[in-house]
């Protein structure tokens, strides 16, 4: 079970082994499945890794529940396999960094994904990562298997310990087992791309459409002239203009039904193209993943903020940094791509959010070196008294501080 420095468990009870024995040795553990997420977030100070490869494969899946149970260790593209097959998937639309990062696609997992607890541009209606975990199965930093939730979709009474695991970067508990809730995939799909907008104009046509009830808009972006220039589909990197995409989901006569109600709310607002599914996925999937910016050296980050100062912000930042950028969540979301720096801009960037956003924005270095993760903080530096709460509720699950130390805040 400990090859070369690194215990590799594979199953659960190994797991409780694994850690009792770093808990009797007094060290630290690094938690990895593929590793493909390790640029996220800072560099890991460990004295040895936790392998949790081998804790792989769909133990349970119910389509008729719209439950799936895995193990962390499982791939993605298994996932993602296993539920297309009876049309359906994770709704939270999991993005894949791996290219970002220099890597190849899909070699994440499922444990990764839930952990990291990133979502794509259906966020806006389909809720976050934590919003699609029913139940957790995982053993804490005092050697002790637990678990929470479970297969049946309902409201409960008490605290939700599965949402607090999503997000968490394995800083709380080694979890050997997810349970999550699964949605039909929509029989349809349409993208209304609105061509040659500025971003101010981008962001009302964005309100408008995601203010517009009849037309039931998914998701909606808006990329600048010269990132929708780095787009693989022609039909929005060809017309060499800024293009606005705004999807619509459902049942066929539904979406065409839609898409008209959605052409009349937004009137003359720019010249309009249709992509059908097959592109509409695919440009959705540049959007998530952030493709425009894979290669080179650039560092990338992703901001949070009110959609309404969305079109502000950006301009802002590309004025001051000469970089590209582009919005996602109907302007809620903005990919920022600078030129690489030692501190990767993280002071200037923060400062233009203070200035605009106050405590409502939220900064986080998606791609950088990992000297520069090490150097400044690639999440969004908490309130004192949120901080302090964070480490309250971390040592409740993990009091020695064992799992994954560093990786989301300094180590000292």
């Amino acid at each position: 079970m400990t090859v070369c420095g690194a215990w590799t468990p594979a199953n659960a009870t190994e797991v409780v082994g694994a850690v009792n024995e770093a808990l009797a040795a007094d060290l630290s553990l690094e938690l990895v499945g593929t590793a493909s997420r390790r640029s996220l977030g800072r560099p890991v100070v460990a004295d040895a890794v936790l392998d949790l490869s081998a804790l792989n494969g769909i133990v349970v899946y119910e389509p008729e529940e719209l439950v799936l149970v895995a193990a962390p260790g499982t791939p993605m593209a298994d996932v993602r396999q296993a539920l297309a097959q009876s049309d359906q998937h994770l709704a939270f639309e999991p993005p894949d960094f791996g290219p970002l990062w220099g890597g190849a696609e899909e070699a994440g997992t499922i444990g990764g994904a839930i952990l990291t607890g990133r979502a794509g541009p259906r966020r806006l209606t389909a809720g976050g990562v934590r919003d699609h975990v029913l139940g957790v199965k995982a053993v804490n930093g005092f050697g002790e298997a637990f678990a929470t939730g479970g297969r049946v979709m309902k409201n409960v009474t008490g605290f939700d310990l599965g949402k607090l695991v999503a997000g968490s970067f394995g800083t709380l508990c080694v979890v050997t087992e997810l349970t999550l809730k699964v949605l039909p995939q929509p029989p349809n799909t349409l993208t209304l791309v609105v061509l040659g907008l500025d971003d101010h104009a981008a962001l009302r046509t964005m309100q408008i459409a995601m203010n517009e009830s009849s037309a039931r808009v998914s998701s909606a972006a808006h990329l600048p002239a010269d990132v929708a220039a780095a787009s693989t589909l022609d039909r929005i990197a060809g017309p060499g203009s800024a293009a606005t995409l705004l999807r619509i989901e459902g049942v066929g006569s539904s979406v065409a039904s839609r898409l008209a109600d959605l052409k009349r709310a937004l009137g003359d607002a720019g010249p309009t193209v249709v992509l059908e599914r097959d592109e509409s996925d695919h440009a959705w999937a540049e959007i998530s993943d952030g493709a425009f910016f894979v290669g080179g050296d650039s560092q990338v980050w992703r901001l949070s903020l009110p959609p309404a100062i969305g079109a502000v912000v950006g301009t802002c930042l590309r004025r001051e940094l000469a970089g590209r950028h582009f919005y996602d969540w109907a302007g809620g979301a903005i990919w920022v791509e600078t030129p690489k720096v030692i501190d990767a801009h993280a002071t200037q960037i923060r400062r233009v959010l203070r200035e605009l956003a106050g405590d409502d924005g939220h900064a986080t270095l998606i791609r950088s070196a990992a000297e520069v993760r090490a150097s400044i903080d690639p999440f969004q530096p908490r309130a004192p008294a949120v901080a302090a709460l964070s480490e309250r509720v971390r040592r409740q699950f993990d009091p020695a501080g064992i799992f994954n130390p560093g990786r989301m805040t300094e180590q000292v």
